[in-house]
């Protein structure tokens, strides 16, 4: 990989860039339009938002307003957890995309596994969900189909009644939480694995190893963690509404982390706290 623009082959040979804009926790309104709008001009290629985010009109408005072609730019979308079932799927979907402004979706995934709407039903909720997700794909209205938050049991319950697996499980991983037992199930069926919150919302600033790993690289901690992310196989997706961070954060092709500072960095545990578990989270 070279630059922003180099991409991951998914499962069905769509591409998709190795690194992502996020889009978490950015407010709808002026600063997601104006950080967005950065992104793009920084270079990004690749867009990450979702329903739960409540920014997507804002996004929409700042992919038209940055005069970029909409095939440029790799565009994703999750569908929130009040959203499951087949007719709610369809229903949201259609509001998304006119939110975004946009005819189609190049990746649309279910944001969580079980959320606490559907926790007595969640496997039937899953089935119904995605067999929505096939015919939009089979519709050619997204490109890919995915999932994110779940974890190997979600899978193989969704994997009875599939007829196309997940091509993406967008999850939490970042320098001190590697998640191994999902990070292998996605390998072995030829998922791509997204991370979010790569910079573990922050906490991974406070890290000593990481400062004196910056240091020796003539880097910021934020270039070591996503470059540790890259030579990981992940695809990292950091956020930021400041502008010399935007650019920063795409500065990860010009050095490499030794095998010995890679282990350093996987040797890391709980710096940044952990995922949460999506079968007892609150929503």
């Amino acid at each position: 990989m070279e630059n922003l623009t180099s991409t991951y082959r998914l499962a069905n040979g769509y591409e998709i860039p190795v690194v992502g804009f996020g889009t978490w926790q950015t407010p709808d309104g002026d600063v997601a339009v104006a950080s967005v709008k950065e992104a793009l001009a920084a270079g990004y290629r690749h867009i990450d938002t979702a329903q739960g985010y409540k920014n997507e009109e804002s996004v929409g408005q700042a992919i038209k307003e940055s005069g970029i072609p909409r095939k440029e730019i790799f565009l994703t979308t999750k569908l929130w957890n009040t959203n499951h079932s087949y007719d709610l799927v369809m229903s949201s979907f259609e509001e998304s995309l006119e939110k975004l402004q946009t005819d189609y979706l190049d990746l649309f995934l279910i944001h969580w596994p079980n959320p606490i709407t559907f926790r007595e039903n969640w496997e039937e909720a899953n089935a119904e969900t995605w067999r929505a997700f096939e015919e939009l794909y089979e519709a050619g209205k997204i490109k890919a189909i995915g999932v994110s938050n779940f974890l190997p049991h979600h899978l193989d319950t969704l994997a009875k009644t599939a007829k196309i697996m997940p091509m993406v499980n967008q999850i939490f991983l970042a320098p001190g939480e590697l998640q191994p037992e999902v990070v292998d199930y996605a390998r072995q069926h030829d998922m791509i694995l997204e991370a979010y919150s790569p910079l573990g919302t922050g906490k991974i600033f406070d890290v000593p190893e990481m400062q004196a790993i910056a240091e020796a690289h003539g880097k910021t901690i934020a270039q070591i963690s996503l470059r540790w992310s890259l030579q990981h196989g992940f695809l990292p997706l950091p956020k930021s509404v400041t502008p010399s961070r935007i650019k920063e954060n795409t500065e990860l092709f010009d050095f490499e982390l030794t095998e010995t500072e890679m282990a350093q960095i996987d040797s890391l545990d709980g710096v940044v706290g952990k995922a949460k578990n999506p079968d007892t989270t609150e929503f």
